[in-house]
């Protein structure tokens, strides 16, 4: 009988355990990683250098266009309509290329973007399974935490973590 009430005591206490929760707030985890900074401002860069090339690119054509409609002037109709329409053909060749090229850019950012998110994901799966977490929620922007007390906010240590994973 003795044992018998040992089992049931011990059977209890088993089924007490708690899960080990904690949370991170999903926005400043992902603002705050250095990574995601630095793939910003290079994509940043780029879109700068991109946009300034285009600005540069449609002020010649702007400027080719006026010359043209002054020299159209002494031209036959059909002449100039002829250069005008190669003219409007090699601005649309140009234009597309230019929208392909940011298309690309926004493309290879995504990726560099989706590549961060991936590792810290990783790094608070990490981070969870190192520690005894049976869970570990997201506060934020898509996340299901609306309320968690302060001391299960493993933002910054997570932060912490990444940031320093990232200067190495």
């Amino acid at each position: 009988m003795r044992k018998l009430g040992i089992l049931v005591v011990l059977i209890f206490m088993a089924s007490c355990k708690q899960d080990k929760i904690g949370f991170v707030d999903n926005v400043k985890l992902i603002d705050g990683y250095q990574e995601k900074l630095d793939v910003e401002g290079k994509f940043n860069k780029k879109a700068e250098t991109l946009t300034k090339k285009r600005d540069s690119i449609s002020q010649a054509i702007q400027l080719e266009l006026q010359a043209f409609q002054t020299k159209a002037q002494s031209m036959s109709q059909k002449k100039a309509q002829e250069e005008y329409n190669v003219l409007q053909q090699r601005s649309q060749f140009i234009g597309q290329q230019l929208q392909q090229e940011q298309q690309q850019l926004q493309q290879t950012g995504q990726a560099e973007l989706d590549s961060v998110i991936t590792k810290v994901r990783d790094e608070v799966k990490a981070y969870g399974e190192a520690n005894g977490y049976s869970f570990i929620l997201g506060e934020g922007q898509g996340g299901g935490v609306l309320f968690g007390k302060a001391e299960k906010d493993l933002t910054d240590e997570i932060l912490k973590i990444l940031n320093d994973k990232y200067k190495k």
